[in-house]
Formats: structure tokens, sequence, C-alpha cells
């Protein structure tokens, strides 16, 4: 009798979950998750959403680390990091290591071909000097009007070493003979745009790269304060080659010319995430496949940052009113991330 009791008791236990389980509500209780973020704060606004959708699921989350891209992805293959939502597609995909997709997968769409990138001159130069192309660069009386520290160049303000549009804008640079011409300015891009609203504001031409959602082009605003202008031609590098007709675009607001040849691909914005992570919590992988943030909200908030809003607790604060402002959506959501993992069992 109690050999048959203890056996009861032994299958009864066997059949209860492991507390790692999770509840119906909670699925990811008990998993600690690891996410990493981009360098830029223009990205912020969209991890701190993901991070609150898996607590709300019921991970525990730490803080992310912050990593440049090469490394976020070599961390991710590595297992060392979990996800993050900072991919910008197809330009990181020359950043992956070999046989990255052999561990990592990209997931969902934060917003699809919502990576506008491109150069920007201040309209009144434009006008003045009849600006349409990089090529205008090569004059000596446009060099000369954007030499704002007497090297003889143009000064532009471009991307930091590590990030994808560093290595296209070194290669325009290159392929079409820019190099004597344009001195590529590669320090950190808010102190070093923040010197060229400067020298706007003092009635000074400016030059620089830029990228949408961000809050450059809400601080100088295409068509009134700026103009997006062409490259020369399309001459797209062999990681941008399958996706060069992205590269030129029209009904761009505050373009010198329609269509308008930006050089860059209008990119998808993806998560990225570990497939070990994915395969075990299916929540998440739901969640990720899910999370869709519309351009100008994300235009919105960057914003509010660059106009003072701009610490972890203003971040935080900005997504918590962002989903209190999309509640049906964002339980839609949960919901569906909470029916996959109970799919699973």
């Amino acid at each position: 009798m109690l050999k048959k009791l203890l056996l009861s008791a032994a299958l009864l236990l066997l059949a209860i979950p492991p507390a790692y389980a999770g509840s119906y509500e909670h699925p990811g209780e008990g998993v600690v998750v690891k996410p990493a973020r981009a360098t830029w704060d223009t990205g912020f606004f969209q991890e701190a959403l993901v991070r609150k959708g898996l607590e709300a699921l019921g991970y525990t989350v730490k803080f992310p680390v912050e990593l440049q891209n090469q490394l976020f992805y070599q961390a991710l293959a590595l297992g060392d990091v979990d996800y993050w939502t900072n991919g910008w597609f197809p330009m990181h995909r020359e950043q992956m290591p070999k046989n990255f997709f052999d561990k990592g997968e990209i997931i969902g769409y934060v917003v699809k071909a919502g990576g506008l990138q491109g150069y920007l001159v201040s309209k009144k130069a434009v006008e003045k000097y009849h600006i349409k192309s990089l090529d205008d660069f090569k004059r000596l009386e446009v060099r000369k009007a954007f030499d704002a520290n007497g090297d003889g160049k143009a000064d532009l303000v471009g991307c930091p070493p590590g990030w994808g549009c560093a290595d296209t804008i070194s290669h325009h640079m290159k392929v079409y003979g820019l190099q004597k011409d344009i001195n590529v300015i590669k320090a950190g891009y808010t102190a070093s745009m923040a010197d060229a609203i400067a020298r706007f504001k003092n009635g000074r031409p400016i030059f620089f790269f830029t990228w949408a959602p961000n809050w450059t082009i809400f601080k100088l605003k295409p068509g009134r304060d700026v103009m997006w202008i062409n490259v020369p031609e399309i001459k797209p590098r062999a990681v941008e080659k399958g996706a060069a007709d992205r590269m030129t675009a029209t009904g761009v607001k505050g373009a010198v010319s329609d269509p308008i040849k930006l050089g860059f691909v209008d990119a998808d914005i993806r998560i990225v995430a570990n497939k070990t992570f994915l395969a075990a919590n299916p929540a998440a992988k739901r969640f990720f496949q899910l999370f869709k943030l519309p351009l100008e909200d994300i235009n919105a908030q960057n914003a509010r940052m660059h106009e003072g809003e701009n610490s972890q607790q203003d971040i935080e604060h900005q997504a918590d009113e962002w989903i209190a402002a999309h509640r049906a959506t964002w339980n839609h959501w949960l919901d569906q991330a909470r029916k996959a993992a109970q799919a699973s069992r």
C-alpha cells in the first residue's frame, strides 16, 4: 500500500510542470533574459517597449548591455545575449560573423522599410549654390562654404565607426571620388549634430547624414530648413546589391528631386534573437513576431528626447505612455504570446 502511495505521489509530481514553465498568464516566469541595445539612442524606445512586453509575460529581463553592431552579433552567436531590437537590414548583414544564422535569427518587423537614410544640406545653401548631388561638393565655392575647420574640404557629419552607415559613407567617398573634397566627421553623432545645428542657427550652411526615425529631421525640417540631396548614381556595396532598387525613393518631402537617389537602402528595422532562446521561449518569439512600432511614434519620442526628456527614467515613462495609448493592440500581442506558449506544451 505504501509503495502504491509513493508511486502515485511521484507520478503526480512529474505531472506538475516545473516552476520555470510559468503560468498561462506569465509563461516566462523563472526565465532570466539578457537583452542588448545599440549605441544610438534613437533605438532605445523600442528596446524599452519590448522589454516591458517580456516582463508582462513574466520574464525577468536584465537591463540591456549597450554594444556596437559587430560585438552584438558575435555575442548573440555565442549565447552571451538573447536579443536586440536594433537590427537594420540589409546593411547589418555584413557585420555578422560567418555562420551567424546557425545561432541567430532575424524575426518580426519593428518598422518595415522605415529606415530612410541619406544626405541633407541646409535649404538656403541648396538654393544659393544650386546643389543637387554629392558631385556638387567637388566645386570650389561649395567646398569653401561648408569648410568649418579650414582644411579646404566640406565638412560632413557622418557616422561613428562601427555603425552600418559609416561603411556606406566610406564607400560613397571612394566610388564617387570625393575623398579630397569632403571631410567626414566620425565623432559622436549627437555631439557633432549639436555643433552643426549651432552653425545652422548662426546662418552658416551645414551638411549631414541622417536617418529616420531620428530627432534631427524633427529639429531641422526637410523642405523648410534642409533638403535631401542625390548621390551621383546608384553604386551599391556587395551587401546591398539585392536591394539596389530601394536606394531610390519617390515622394520624399524636402527632396531636391523626385525621385531622389538617396544611395542608402530604406532599411527594415527588425529584432534579432538567439535561436536557442527562441526555441525555449515561444511566448517571447511570438511577441517578437507581432511587435510593430509606427515610424511617426518613434520620431515623436526621439524629438522629446532631444528636447531634454532623455534620461532612462524618461524613456521608461514614454514607453509606459505608449502602452497606455495602445492598450488594445498591446493586450492582443500579449494574449497571442500566451497562446503560443500554451500550444507548445
